[in-house]
């Protein structure tokens, strides 16, 4: 049975080497192009991740190994990072993801812990890390079925967790092709927390067993935050003159390509009739930063970029913003009156729109939101945002919006309302990721 394992793992070493190889020109491209997959192959490829340090004045610590793959999965572990950190003191935490992005954003949130990339699914690479961090606990965020991770993990005993668990309706279908496979991964994970029953009934479709997987609700609901009057907020909006409130903010966050272009000729079609409006951008990619800069320049309208705000300053005239920065789009929601949630528009499948529902954002989305299924049903039900079926509903609904303060004040209020009712899943998740510490009896002193 190990010579098997062993047989399977080296076949996967075999195909993610001809992978890899496959699409180096890609990579080498966008290395060269946009400054991309430069850093981190030490890391990546030999699993040459820093050693947490050593815990000074206790007996004992456990380390705790959270994995997010980008910047939205960094932003789900932050609630369950800060309640280690409050109730488990003497922890060691080490935060890896896998962007370029996602590094960046990990480097200012979890500054204070071991920050890294994570190991590709080689063999050696994810050993080397494993014998480096010592793991008592790996936590995997969202969704993460790495075959030789996973297995290695599991034949050196280290508790799995899956938390804040999603699956959508067309990855289960791809799982489906591979169902011998994902089974056997699958299986090896102690606890996964389910977003939805859903999300529950899906993971049970693949092999796993039902006893170990719990709704615990969606992480994102607590990881939201709603005070406007937080200084991060405050941060931004006082040096944009956001705060005397005679300005009605329209914020388009996480937008992709062609989603920059949708909003900026809407607010070119309404600009002179609303002249209070303003357009703050926050697109997805900070590759695309300097695309959409030339995109806002072509309006003509008076506007300002974060990047240069220091050095160029900003227009007390701006009509449009562009916040080209990343990891801070959840406070620039902060200071929005309206609110367009980007990737729904393409191919993307959606973005988080729990953020700007939970500042009481009046809310809309375009039509393609497949990974936020069960997110979507819950606003819907409580009539909570708006679904636009295509880009032409968009200046509609910001008019209808404009025109119609309580429609507005309504639709803001529900958003908060159902943003509340649903918190809690952090509470449920940390109590069951602490029995699987506990699990581990690493009650002697560790070196």
């Amino acid at each position: 049975m190990q010579g098997a394992s062993m047989a399977k793992q080296w076949l996967l070493n075999l195909l993610y080497a001809a992978l890899l190889l496959s699409i180096s020109p890609w990579i080498l491209w966008r290395r060269v192009r946009q400054g991309r997959y430069r850093n981190g192959w030490s890391q990546k490829l030999l699993g040459a991740l820093p050693q947490p340090a050593k815990t000074l004045g206790s007996n004992r610590s456990y380390t705790i190994w959270f994995h997010a793959v980008s910047v939205g999965e960094l932003q789900v572990i932050r609630p369950l990072v800060e309640r280690a950190v409050r109730e488990l003191p003497t922890a060691k935490l080490v935060v890896t993801t896998s962007t370029d992005s996602g590094y960046e954003l990990a480097q200012k949130l979890y500054h204070a812990h071991t920050v890294a990339y994570a190991p590709l699914d080689f063999t050696w690479a994810v050993r080397r890390a494993l014998d480096r961090i010592e793991p008592d606990l790996l936590v995997l965020a969202e969704l993460e079925l790495w075959p030789n991770w996973i297995s290695i993990a599991s034949q050196r005993q280290i508790p799995m967790a899956v938390i804040n668990g999603r699956l959508s309706q067309n990855s289960l279908q791809g799982y489906r092709r591979i169902a011998s496979i994902v089974r056997g991964i699958v299986r090896k994970i102690d606890w996964i927390a389910a977003q939805s029953d859903t999300v529950r009934e899906r993971f049970i479709e693949l092999g796993y067993d039902p006893a170990k997987i719990q709704v615990v609700g969606n992480i994102k609901f607590d990881g939201a935050n709603d005070d406007r009057a937080h200084p991060e907020v405050l941060a931004r909006s006082g040096p944009l003159g956001l705060r005397d409130g005679r300005s009605t903010v329209w914020l388009c966050g996480s937008t992709q390509d062609p989603e920059e272009r949708i909003c900026l000729d809407t607010f070119g079609q309404v600009a002179d009739e609303f002249a209070q409006l303003k357009l703050i951008l926050v697109p997805r990619h900070a590759e695309r930063f300097e695309e959409v800069a030339r995109m806002v320049e072509a309006t003509g309208f008076a506007w300002g970029r974060r990047s240069r705000m220091h050095s160029d300053g900003l227009d007390p005239s701006w009509r449009i913003f562009l916040a080209d920065s990343v990891g801070e789009l959840r406070w620039w929601w902060g200071m929005a009156d309206l609110g367009f949630v980007g990737g729904s528009f393409g191919a993307r499948g959606g973005q988080n729109m729990i953020e700007p529902c939970a500042y009481g954002v009046a809310t809309c989305y375009g039509p393609n939101t497949r990974n936020f299924t069960d997110i979507v049903q819950i606003l819907h039900e409580a009539d909570a945002a708006s679904q636009l079926a295509s880009p032409e509903e968009l200046k509609p609904w910001l008019v209808g919006m404009l025109q119609d303060e309580s429609l507005r004040t309504r639709c803001a209020g529900r958003a908060v309302s159902i943003t509340q009712k649903h918190r809690g899943a952090t509470d449920r998740t940390w109590s069951k990721l602490v029995s699987l510490l506990e699990s581990k009896d690493l009650r002697s002193p560790k070196d």
